[in-house]
């Protein structure tokens, strides 16, 4: 996770962008820099680090010519979406896999964040993960707005839910409005009953005008857990609905078939996720996920008309290239 502990000292931030501009636009050896700057060669890389994690420093790779590119390229003439293919071997396990597409989804997730946006945040594992490698960029009348409930029978899910929030407010610099509802409701008719109340509606009304949407898919058999699967959302009762539903994954405890269908999915009738038709209505939807154990829950919110914008692991998208 970047150390931010410099973000409020002018000198530092002076030192870090004249080391970077002499190592990146000058081809200054650290070496050379430290003498410039009268300190110690370790002091510069610290501070080039800085200028990287802080986002003084953007560095672009143009990989026009290599297999991840032409697997962005492929999926993007199947699916209509643009994709951002992480290289990542078969090797590394799902965890390492998760943390190094989530790095990279943070990155990209700061040029697509501007001022008065409206940003929707949906709760999980991989966007969490994405959550601690966010690079700071000052926004203004910005918002992050919280796309689905948290609680469960064991918990209200607030710290956690609040604490996710609280890390993309504080990166961008935007409010944070919390959905205080749990993940699913007992009875539909309780949730309409909530729907109905002023407070909820504000809430709602939200995140019907989103610019932009951030989210990973749900899988029930990933090896990196997707939380909705476990920790006390869901009962015997409803994985048995799923299955005989033909579920192969959720967006936001939304849950779709393989071709993206959701009628007739009884468990959806008490989630608090934002339905399909009011997501498809956000101009940047962006998907983020590792691991080939998610590549059908991925097929399916792509049939879905979910996704414009997929950060994806090379394996996985060659997975979903070659059906």
């Amino acid at each position: 996770m970047p150390d931010h502990s410099w973000d409020a000292d002018p000198t530092r931030m002076r030192d870090a962008l004249r080391a970077a501009h002499l190592y990146y636009l000058q081809d200054l050896t650290m070496d050379a820099i430290a003498r410039e700057l009268h300190t110690s060669r370790s002091s510069v890389s610290r501070l080039l680090s800085f200028a990287r994690d802080t986002g003084l420093v953007e560095i672009r790779v143009r990989p026009e010519q290599d297999d991840a590119a032409a697997i962005a390229k492929e999926l993007r003439s199947r699916f209509g979406v643009t994709a951002h293919v992480v290289p990542v071997p078969d090797t590394v396990s799902d965890i390492e896999r998760l943390d190094r597409v989530a790095l990279t989804a943070a990155r990209i997730l700061t040029g697509f964040i501007d001022s008065n946006q409206r940003i929707g945040v949906a709760w999980g594992s991989t966007i969490s993960a994405v959550s601690r490698f966010l690079v700071p960029k000052q926004t203004h009348d910005s918002v992050i707005i919280q796309l689905n409930g948290s609680g469960n029978l064991a918990s209200t899910g607030v710290l956690y839910a609040s604490e996710l929030l609280r890390r993309f407010g504080d990166a961008y610099g935007a409010a944070v409005e919390q959905f205080p509802v749990p993940a699913f409701f007992d009875d539909p008719h309780t949730r309409e009953a909530f729907w109905r109340e002023r407070s909820i509606r504000r809430i709602l009304a939200l995140q019907s005008r989103l610019d932009v949407a951030l989210f990973g898919v749900g899988s029930p058999i990933s090896e990196v857990p997707s939380h909705v699967y476990h920790d006390s959302y869901l009962e015997k009762a409803d994985y048995r609905a799923l299955s005989e539903a033909g579920v192969v994954g959720d967006v936001a405890t939304v849950f779709f078939r393989a071709d993206g269908s959701t009628d007739g999915i009884v468990v959806n009738e008490r989630a608090t996720g934002p339905d399909f038709r009011v997501l498809r209505r956000t101009p940047r939807r962006v998907c983020v996920a590792a691991g080939r154990a998610k590549a059908p829950s991925i097929r399916g919110a792509l049939a879905a008309g979910l996704i414009t914008d997929l950060i994806v692991d090379e394996p996985t998208a060659l997975a979903l290239a070659e059906v």
